[in-house]
Order: structure tokens, then C-alpha cells, then sequence
């Protein structure tokens, strides 16, 4: 059903980061994966090497995001784009809860500094 209620999407948990999954494999969605990441005040972020490109939309709060050492601060309304194979990682360095909407191709997985691999459920 090309339909998701918000009743039915899976929220999943991470590294302080709460990941709600509306668009993925489970739901439907064959190529493009969505969700929204809900990141609380004070979060500093695991840097991670993405597999696939992702689209970031700040919906609220700010964010610092970091791409492959270099730094920017976005605000609701800005969007970052992560090119698939760079080192990034993103902080909350405010005092309210940043939240976005993301977007990249199913079948992300992210290579953590340690060298293992996670296939977040959110984005397969």
C-alpha cells in the first residue's frame, strides 16, 4: 500500500537519536528510504562513513553537521547534502531537541569508527 499512517511507522533508537522509519523496504518503498531523526539537546554525534548519499532537511533546532572535517550550521529550513563515502557526523550543540527529515536510496549502511558496519533498519 503506497499509504503510510503515522500510527505506523517504527521508531528505532540510537546513540541518543530517535530514528521514526515512514518510508523503507517495510513499508513499502523499493528504492528510497525516509524517516525523521529527532536529536536531543547536548548530542554529540558517532562520525560514520555513509554508504549511499543522504538528504537532510533541518525541520527544527540547529544542528552542526561535519562532512569529511569540514563544519556548518544549519537552522530549520537548511539542507545538507552527505555524498555517499564521506566521513560525517552531526551534534546538537543547542538546548532544544533538533528534528529532520532524511531521505537517501535503501540499503545505507554506515561504517562506524571502530570499522564495523550497521544496516540501520530505518534506511532498509
Amino acid at each position: 500500500m503506497p499509504y503510510v499512517r503515522g500510527h505506523q511507522a517504527v521508531v528505532h533508537e540510537i546513540h541518543g537519536v530517535r530514528f521514526t522509519a515512514h518510508a523503507n523496504s517495510g513499508t513499502g518503498s523499493r528504492q528510497i528510504a525516509a524517516w525523521q531523526g529527532e536529536v536531543p539537546a547536548g548530542t554529540v554525534g558517532v562520525p560514520h562513513t555513509v554508504s549511499h548519499e543522504e538528504v537532510i532537511h533541518v525541520l527544527s533546532g540547529a544542528l552542526r553537521f561535519t562532512i569529511d572535517g569540514e563544519s556548518a550550521d544549519l537552522g530549520a529550513g537548511d539542507t545538507v547534502i552527505v555524498p555517499a563515502g564521506s566521513l560525517f557526523g552531526l551534534d546538537n550543540l543547542g538546548t532544544d531537541t533538533a528534528t529532520t527529515w532524511v531521505t537517501t536510496s535503501v540499503g545505507l549502511t554506515a561504517t562506524l569508527p571502530d570499522g564495523s558496519t550497521l544496516t540501520p533498519p530505518w534506511a532498509n
